[in-house]
């Protein structure tokens, strides 16, 4: 497939997709506030000081874009949400269904009109990373250590989608507040663009919306292909996340970086979906993102022929490949993995590819099934094999 040329700055030729295992330091502090052995201001320093830690090691290992590994929340979409006006925690009294483990019982609704909260506890969290990495960036100017290292590093925001609040009975009642639907979705993706806007007024430059919505309608779907009046619901809400998605992007400044990426779950090395990304293609094709972190480590994921539809030939788009497994410790076979993008390039420009691991590591503080060696041996092998294909 011919090249096209792109000005794209993300996502990196490799990335990471945000979340890291907690480490023992951060598991044992948070189980002592919790209990409350330690007060909230000795848990946030350690929490700090391990954030730290894992932004030197990523920088150690060159990567170009870093997070704070997700250490201030306990799950990768609740604590997002809990922090807009409008909604609240309660007890959702069953697990979610992941193949073989049961979670936590947390879960959000609407308590009042959906808005923009400027007190967000994640814009402080991000207003910490960065100093972080400005920090770093500054002394390892002067270590020889980091000599080889590139210093332009960005601090990367993760947020769950909007279209998280669309499932798992989290908009039930949205009735109790607006007099349609439509009024509804005006008001959640004006929250989020304020809430983008904000991030970006503080420095933000690249922000990441997490999403298994997809994936769950991948699933219904296909399940319901026979039944016109369900299959109808899956579809409207399909229409309904691209509407509210490119409504929040629209009008964002022009050197911010928005990316999705399509999860099919992540817990405790479980999932919680599969099915290739044909049936939705063509809505993840309209989305007007500057990137797509597809999950394709697995059969459980389908082939490749649906990139060409969700690329659209859109020459700044970029797709980012996730073929290596963040959910188990084996190290994949780099001559495999280089196939498997070659073979990508039927579907989509080389220049338009990226890699990455399918999924973060601990989407939930409670992590995947590896050691932190192993974790970093795998984000290792995604910068080593993209160096080989795309050139340092």
């Amino acid at each position: 497939m011919t090249e096209i040329s792109t000005q794209v700055k993300f996502p990196n030729r490799y990335d990471l997709v945000g979340s890291l295992l907690r480490s023992d330091t951060l598991k044992q502090a948070t189980e002592q506030f919790r209990n409350q052995e330690i007060s909230k201001s000795e848990f946030t320093d350690i929490k700090h000081e391990e954030i730290r830690r894992i932004v030197k090691k990523q920088i150690e290992l060159g990567f170009k874009d870093v997070t704070d590994g997700e250490y201030n929340r306990s799950w990768w979409h609740l604590d997002f949400l809990w922090g807009l006006q409008g909604v609240g925690h309660y007890d959702y009294h069953k697990s979610y269904k992941f193949h073989g483990s049961k979670t936590r019982t947390d879960n959000a609704e609407l308590v009042g009109k959906i808005g923009f909260n400027p007190e967000h506890p994640f814009f402080d969290d991000f207003q910490f990373i960065q100093e972080v990495v400005a920090e770093e960036t500054a002394d390892n100017n002067t270590d020889s250590q980091f000599q080889d290292v590139d210093h332009a590093v960005t601090p990367k925001q993760t947020i769950p989608s909007p279209t998280m609040i669309f499932r798992d009975n989290r908009s039930d009642n949205w009735n109790q507040f607006y007099e349609t639907w439509d009024d509804y979705l005006d008001d959640l993706a004006s929250a989020y663009h304020k809430t983008i806007q904000h991030f970006y007024d503080l420095g933000c430059r690249y922000i990441q919306l997490d999403d298994t919505t997809w994936a769950f309608l991948i699933s219904k779907l296909n399940e319901t292909k026979d039944d016109s009046d369900e299959h109808a619901k899956y579809i409207k809400l399909a229409e309904d996340s691209v509407k509210v998605i490119n409504q929040l992007l629209a009008g964002l400044p022009d050197d911010l970086t928005v990316t999705t990426h399509i999860c099919r779950g992540n817990f405790k090395s479980t999932y919680l979906f599969s099915g290739g990304y044909d049936d939705v293609a063509n809505y993840l094709g309209q989305l007007n993102y500057d990137g797509l972190f597809l999950e394709y480590d697995s059969d459980r994921d389908g082939d490749f022929s649906p990139l060409k539809t969700i690329w659209n030939s859109d020459q700044h788009k970029r797709i980012v490949l996730g073929l290596i497994t963040s959910k188990y410790p084996e190290l994949e076979d780099r001559s495999a993995i280089i196939n498997r993008i070659k073979e990508a390039t039927n579907y989509v420009p080389l220049q338009n590819l990226a890699l990455s691991t399918q999924c973060g590591f601990a989407s939930t503080e409670e992590g995947n099934k590896l050691t932190e060696a192993q974790q970093w041996a795998k984000l290792q092998l995604v910068k080593d094999i993209a160096e080989e294909v795309w050139g340092k």
